[in-house]
């Protein structure tokens, strides 16, 4: 098992109810695993930030379902600027 810092930002916060969490995975899981559980864990409003946001993995943004996850992912939903 690997443990992963979890960051959540925005409406991802929103969704968790926190800001970060640390979650065991076994090794070699992907973002893929890791949305899952997370949707798995908090629902649907957690589904729905998934589905526009994206994941920052050690630094490095991907929506890509496949990439494996190293010590640290943060969950971005979408941001709105000017």
């Amino acid at each position: 098992m690997a443990d992963v810092l979890v960051r959540y930002f925005a409406a991802a916060a929103d969704a968790a109810g926190r800001e970060e969490e640390t979650v065991s995975l076994p090794e070699g899981a992907t973002t893929g695993d890791l949305k899952r559980l997370l949707v798995e864990r908090y629902g649907d409003e957690m589904a729905r930030v998934f589905r526009s946001g994206s994941l920052l993995v050690d630094g490095r943004a991907t929506r890509d379902e496949h990439v494996p996850l190293g010590a640290r992912a943060d969950v971005l939903p979408p941001f709105a600027g000017g």
